[in-house]
């Protein structure tokens, strides 16, 4: 590998510039990980806050290190903007309020000053920066750094997304929530509810229709662009971003296979409920258990909470549920009878605060994991082996449900039926159809063996991308020997 090869050259060095909200800042911290075991200096630049939420990660793939030719990841940390903010609140799972948002879109955005300084005084050989940074693009190119764009989303969204943006689909469709939409140019047909879809009437600065416009275009001024993905996961659309969309994307993931650290991605406090989980667990029959999390940005009105829960006593079925520390009190929804169910372990286990979702989703009881179909999610149950109940909210989450529904065929769709941001209401769904949705995916019959068998293959093809000779491991490497190829280049050309 050129990194290797060339022993009077400094290892190359590669800046990752997360967006500050745990769905951005564990892939990246993964990737760090990723390419620091194949012989890069990687440094993480981010705030305090958003450090904090890195460092065990990054000390464990550090200590993994030990003893080996791979150089430390190391983390940059710069003061948060002030931008009117209550101290602390540097990370999107902070965020209660729209007029919040705004302020943290505005400080995320003044981070440009603390980026070019960076780039100034430590001149690395390339930047891996988040796509909701489209001024990186242009700070990097000033500096004569290539900028790889990175979103965390997948091929198949991003190529949807283009779609949306090309053609303007909504503009002849009727304006009726459940009218089909269908996304041109793609290589399968793909239709969502008009309610499913972002509003290209939705001007907000920091979330509308322009803002996507501008992400997309700066991304397409880039060097290229990195994927937590593999090839075999989506292939159509691999060859589609490549060659019809004319993008040079490498795929790399999952990222979350870098680590063998299953248990603390992302945090250095786990719930003290974790250990309890994976005993109760142990106690289970193989393939028995639904998985129920929603992410850290999901929330959920009491009349949602209550038909969950409803749902998950429906269902029969041994379920371990992830409710978020902003959960409202339980007596505003919980049923008639449900504490009983978890109170003493017998049918259902409750985590407070962060689970260790890596290691639960791998356990040999957990037989389903419903899900809000975050991208990070959606591959962590992709590399377990474990089929999905889909519920998509927001972002990029009911592309991915195509993904799992109808692309893999391993998942089935709960109907969510509204596009809303994480501080908007959506519609409630029934206790008795999430109750179907569990037993379809997880009650022995035709169509749920088989979802089972196809997860269960697509995760030998996930472990298999990221080993030695497998498609993400050669990308690595190929992206390696064209940023080292590179740099050579540019000090022949300073001679």
């Amino acid at each position: 590998m050129a990194v290797k090869d060339e022993q009077q050259q400094p290892p190359l060095h590669i800046l990752f510039f997360p967006f500050p909200a745990h769905g951005h800042l564990i892939p990246i911290a993964d990737m760090a990980a990723l390419f620091a075991a194949r012989g890069v200096r990687c440094t993480i630049l981010t705030t305090p806050v958003n450090a904090a939420i890195m460092r065990s990660a990054v000390d464990r793939a550090n200590d993994a290190f030990a003893g080996t030719d791979s150089p430390t990841i190391d983390i940059s940390v710069v003061p948060f903007p002030d931008v009117g903010l209550p101290p602390g609140v540097e990370n999107g799972t902070a965020i209660k309020s729209q007029g919040d948002r705004g302020k943290f879109f505005e400080a995320a955005q003044l981070l440009r000053e603390p980026f070019d300084r960076f780039l100034i005084d430590n001149r690395p050989d390339a930047v891996v920066s988040d796509s909701l940074f489209p001024w990186s693009v242009d700070a990097a190119a000033e500096h004569g750094v290539p900028r790889l764009a990175f979103l965390g989303s997948s091929m198949f969204a991003l190529s949807c997304v283009d779609s949306m943006l090309r053609n303007n689909p909504l503009a002849t469709v009727p304006d009726d929530p459940d009218a089909l939409v269908s996304l041109p140019g793609l290589p399968h047909r793909v239709e969502l509810r008009r309610s499913q879809l972002m509003d290209p009437t939705n001007q907000a600065e920091h979330w509308g229709w322009a803002f996507f416009e501008g992400l997309n275009a700066a991304d397409q001024r880039s060097f290229g662009e990195v994927f937590n993905s593999f090839h075999e996961l989506e292939p159509d659309y691999v060859e589609h971003y490549r060659t019809t969309l004319g993008r040079r994307a490498w795929l790399v993931g999952p990222v979350a296979l870098a680590t063998k650290d299953m248990a603390g991605r992302g945090t250095d406090a786990l719930s003290p409920d974790a250990d309890n989980c994976i005993e109760w667990l142990d106690m289970k029959p193989a393939g028995s258990v639904v998985y129920v999390s929603f992410g850290t940005l999901t929330s959920f009105s009491p009349a949602e909470l209550h038909e969950l829960a409803r749902g998950l006593e429906l269902s029969g079925m041994n379920f371990v549920w992830v409710i978020g520390a902003a959960c409202p009190d339980s007596s505003e929804w919980m049923p008639e009878g449900f504490a009983e169910l978890v109170a003493h372990g017998d049918r259902g286990f409750i985590i407070r605060g962060w689970a260790p979702q890596m290691l639960i989703l791998n356990h040999p009881a957990v037989g389903g994991f419903l899900t809000h179909c975050g991208w990070n999610s959606t591959l962590e149950a992709v590399s377990a082996g474990v089929p999905m109940v889909t519920w998509p909210r927001y972002a990029d989450q009911f592309n991915n449900e195509k993904v799992i529904v109808e692309l893999l065929k391993v998942g089935v769709s709960i109907g969510a039926k509204d596009y809303a941001s994480f501080v908007e209401a959506h519609e409630v769904i029934g206790g008795e159809v999430i109750a179907e949705s569990i037993g379809r995916l997880m009650g022995n019959g035709e169509e749920g063996d088989a979802m089972q068998k196809k997860a269960k293959a697509l995760g030998d093809k996930a472990r298999s991308a990221v080993e030695g000779g497998g498609s993400s491991y050669n990308a690595v490497g190929r992206l390696i020997d064209e940023l080292t190829a590179r740099r050579s280049s540019v000090k022949v050309g300073e001679k």
